[in-house]
Order: structure tokens, then C-alpha cells, then sequence
């Protein structure tokens, strides 16, 4: 009974392990060059993105009124 109880324990703490590093040190995974962790590089990834899309479309919204206006 023990013996197995062991061995589920150890068999648990090597597949928690196996876990926790294939989502640390995923194969073909960007290593930031800046040291961020993975999760902070990709949020701000993100963040850089959004103000990207809403300055474009902020950028649109000011020429169409700009035509609208010359109409």
C-alpha cells in the first residue's frame, strides 16, 4: 500500500514537472531579447497592437470626416 502510494506520489511530481517545463521552455518558443517572461512580452505584445488598431482607426475616423466636411 505504501509503495504505491509512493510511487503515485512520484508519478505526480515528474508529470507536474514535465508540465511546468514544456510550458517554460517550449521548443521554437521567442525568447525576449528586452528579459520580459513570456506572459508580460505577449501582454504587451498586445497592448502595443490595440494602440496600433485604435490610432489607425482614430486616423480613418478624423479623414473621412475631413471628406465629409470638404463634400
Amino acid at each position: 500500500m505504501l509503495g504505491r502510494l509512493l510511487s503515485l506520489v512520484l508519478g505526480l511530481a515528474v508529470v507536474a514537472f514535465v508540465a511546468y517545463w514544456a510550458l517554460n521552455n517550449m521548443a521554437g518558443a521567442q525568447k525576449d531579447p528586452l528579459g520580459r517572461s513570456q506572459p508580460k512580452a505577449v501582454l504587451d505584445r498586445t497592448r502595443d497592437a490595440t494602440k496600433r488598431i485604435e490610432q489607425d482607426a482614430e486616423r480613418r475616423i478624423h479623414e473621412t470626416e475631413r471628406k465629409m466636411d470638404e463634400r
